[in-house]
């Protein structure tokens, strides 16, 4: 805890600041908000325009989904919809606060993140190039790794707040006349 006061006219203002597990909750919404950004692009994209997410997921000229079997307008909707799931758990760990919701939501990343980077080390398309299978994997792995990060430096128990600064009134001193 970090106690600050300072001098103001007529008194002091003292303020307490919890400094307890401040940086590992900063990495939590990090964290938090990372997956969520990702998995609401993919999401949306697969969700609203599942014929242009198989053909150029992930952009940038690479093209990882349609290199690996034939388009399924009910598969790509169903990416989509649950990447959208996980981004409203996780938003809700980002926005509510607490060490279960986020927890939850690592959790949920992680039991994807797993076996989809199980399935792209073990399966490299053949029209799929060195590059993009390494930067496949990379995102793989960097999913798996998020989610058991949120579980493993989320600290337990609630979140402290710092409480409102407290005023202290000195009396004023009366002047001889």
């Amino acid at each position: 805890m970090r106690i600050t006061v300072d001098g103001k006219s007529g008194g002091l203002r003292v303020r307490m600041r919890f400094e307890q597990q401040r940086n590992r909750w900063l990495a939590v919404r990090i964290i938090l908000g990372v997956l969520a950004f990702q998995g609401a692009i993919v999401g949306l994209w697969a969700v609203f325009a599942p014929h242009s997410w198989y053909t150029s997921f992930p952009g940038f000229g690479m093209q990882w989904i349609s290199a690996d079997g034939p388009y399924n307008h009910h598969l790509a909707s169903d990416v989509g919809s649950f990447f959208l799931a996980l981004t409203a758990v996780t938003l809700a760990a980002l926005f509510l606060g607490g060490s279960a919701l986020a927890q939850v939501a690592g959790l949920g990343w992680l039991v994807f993140g797993v076996p989809h980077l199980i399935y792209h080390v073990s399966h490299k398309p053949a029209e799929m190039g060195a590059g993009s299978f390494t930067l496949s994997i990379a995102g793989a792995v960097l999913i798996a790794v998020l989610g058991l990060a949120l579980i493993l430096i989320t600290p337990r128990g609630p979140q402290l707040r710092d409480p409102d600064p407290i005023t202290f009134r000195l009396p004023r001193r009366r002047t001889p006349r």
